[in-house]
């Protein structure tokens, strides 16, 4: 709890597959997975999500067909503690991601990655995560907006937010990581 932990590995190492299985997207063959002491591993996802284990997916996953401000507000689409709070929340993605802000009316499909980046993680955020999983939050981006996603990683993180970290930019990954894990063909 309150930790980035990195999750590091080669493709096809079983990173992303080991995401799918914690939000309940794939279920385990064998073994139990608890969160917060509480067993999931056999939960539908949107019990999961409503527990507060989000997920930013990899390859972004934004809803092309979908403004800006209408994919902000599936992620807050579980949440049932009124829409002030959900508007405070607002208000905080645009803090972090003022660009988001810029582009709330735009269709997610027509934002660069950097940006549909910036909508997914946000997106997750809307849900108020207890775990954020981020899954490759850096794959296809340009240097610079990569080092700019991982300032605000760890600002999510200082403001309470635990994070899983998948990635193969393993320097970036444990510049800001309080840990990490190496995973190797399902081996930890």
């Amino acid at each position: 709890k309150g930790e980035i932990v990195g999750f590091l590995g080669p493709n096809g190492a079983g990173k992303s597959t080991t995401m799918r299985i914690l939000t309940g997207l794939l279920k385990p063959v064998a073994g139990s997975i608890l969160f917060q002491g509480k067993p999931i591993h056999q939960m539908k996802a949107h019990e999961i999500v409503r527990l507060g284990l989000l997920q930013s997916p990899e390859g972004r996953g934004v809803f092309p067909q979908l403004t800006v401000m209408e994919n902000l507000e599936m992620g807050a689409y579980t949440r049932t503690d009124g829409a002030a709070e959900i508007e405070k929340d607002l208000n905080n993605v645009f803090t972090l991601f003022p660009r988001v802000k810029e582009r709330i009316h735009q269709m997610a499909g027509t934002l660069s990655g950097g940006e549909q980046q910036m909508v997914a993680i946000s997106r997750a955020l809307m849900g108020r995560p207890k775990l954020l999983l981020l899954d490759e939050p850096s794959l296809g981006l340009a240097p610079q907006i990569v080092d700019v996603i991982f300032k605000i990683i760890k600002k999510i993180n200082e403001e309470g937010v635990t994070i899983l970290l998948v990635e193969q930019n393993a320097f970036q990954a444990l510049k800001v990581s309080h840990r990490g894990y190496v995973i190797e063909t399902g081996d930890i």
